[in-house]
């Protein structure tokens, strides 16, 4: 049963592209139980043939209409117009923007590049540290996988069935509370250490600047209205919604604001095909890895392995928590969860725990990895806008990935706030 993993890890260690990795791992397997190769392209095909899965490409192209179309630029405003008279109003900006972006964008990646490379430069203006200014927007970023809708939850739904309107669902109250805690972190540590620049608050003017980047940014706003307001009231399903998203996003980017050209949409086209392309075939040789995994019983067996450990769900939430954030801070976020979903999330409803939170726990631990080195995503991102090193980054980050944790804490042993808005 350990021989897969352990030619996967091998092929890691290799450097083998994760998709190759997980084909080739699997192979040995096949061959030993001598499984009719047409069985092969059969499970590859399947995996790739749903209608959940067009979500995937369709979120990848809305994000980056948005994030070229004048749509994350107007957000921006919007949020400092809000929160700019605070001390450390504009770090409070990083994480407000990031989380409307998120509404849209679905990546925590785009979340990052695209909120960072516009505020980390007036930030620096500001007098805030490069370092913080890197921290704060790696740490916001990760709400781009958290809040609905979520590339990352899409996959998970694909991969274990859970309904894909349920994750966007549960997600909605721990995303908030996430920013929420970041915002407050951010503004502690802004008015202890004297970051930024406070404007004096004056009611008359504030509501002023408030209206004109509200009437600014209003279309852009309906987005994310449009999408969560028809995802949960149930008038269209996460699949229609990106088609409604990439519409919307396209006639605002092209025709409203005009910062696409038409001469440059199949450069965007062709670079969103590009980035869902790679997803996609990790999920079609994963679903082989998959396939491998089920002819061995590997869920089975680790089920009754972990249920010999211990039988207390409490305890079994923990030990998925440690591994996961170890997992997180080597792999990336859609290779884990392709590989570990199919596995873990069985294990965990043999120990009653339900599926939609058990998959929500696993993204939030994930996404936790994004901002943990050595290999977070978001932290390369911010270190390059910013232009600092790791190491100036972790001192400020610790602060960020203690808050981030206390979060990922409170969702997996507090289930309601994952899934109240589903009763």
């Amino acid at each position: 049963m350990f021989a897969i993993f352990i030619i996967l890890l091998l092929l890691f260690a290799a450097s083998v592209p994760v998709a190759l990795a997980l084909g080739m791992a699997s192979v040995p397997t096949l061959l030993d139980r001598s499984i009719p190769l047409i069985a092969v392209p059969q499970v590859v095909f399947e995996s790739l043939d749903s209608f959940a899965l067009m979500a995937l490409p369709l979120y990848v192209l809305a994000g980056r209409l948005m994030q070229f179309g004048g749509i994350a630029e107007r957000l921006v405003d919007f949020a400092k117009a809000i929160v700019s008279w605070i001390r450390g109003g504009l770090a409070a900006a990083v994480v407000l923007t990031s989380m409307m972006f998120a509404t849209i964008s679905g990546s925590s990646a785009a979340t990052a590049a695209a909120i960072g490379s516009m505020l980390i430069p007036e930030m620096e203006k500001q007098r805030y540290p490069r370092p913080f200014s890197a921290a704060t927007t790696a740490a916001s970023g990760e709400l781009g996988v958290i809040i609905p809708p979520s590339v990352a939850m899409v996959i998970y739904g694909v991969i274990t069935g859970v309904s894909i309107t349920d994750m966007f669902i549960a997600g909605f109250l721990p995303g908030l509370m996430i920013a929420g805690s970041l915002m407050l972190t951010v503004i502690m540590i802004s008015w202890i250490r004297g970051y930024g620049e406070r404007q004096p608050f004056h009611l008359g003017p504030w509501a002023a600047d408030v209206g004109r980047a509200l009437r600014r940014a209003s279309l852009s706003l309906f987005l994310p209205i449009i999408i969560l307001g028809g995802i949960f009231g149930g008038i269209f399903t996460a699949t229609e919604a990106a088609v409604v998203a990439v519409v919307y996003a396209l006639i605002l980017g092209v025709f409203v604001y005009r910062q696409i050209p038409i001469r440059d949409l199949p450069r965007l086209f062709a670079g969103a095909a590009v980035t869902s392309s790679v997803v996609m075939i990790i999920v079609a040789f994963a679903a082989m890895f998959a396939f491998a995994l089920h002819l061995l019983r590997v869920p089975q067996e680790l089920g009754q392995l972990l249920t010999t450990v211990t039988e207390n769900p409490l305890i079994f939430l923990l030990l998925v928590n440690l591994f996961l954030l170890i997992v997180g801070m080597f792999m990336e976020t859609f290779a884990a969860i392709i590989i570990l979903a199919p596995i873990l999330s069985p294990i965990a409803m043999s120990y009653g725990i339900d599926p939609t939170h058990f998959g929500l726990i696993m993204i939030v631990n994930l996404a936790v990895g994004m901002v943990t080195p050595p290999v977070g995503v978001n932290l390369f991102i911010a270190c390059g806008i910013a232009r600092v090193t790791m190491e100036q980054l972790m001192r400020p980050l610790a602060i960020f990935l203690m808050v981030l944790i206390a979060n990922l804490m409170v969702i997996t042993y507090i289930p309601g706030i994952s899934l109240a808005l589903l009763r």
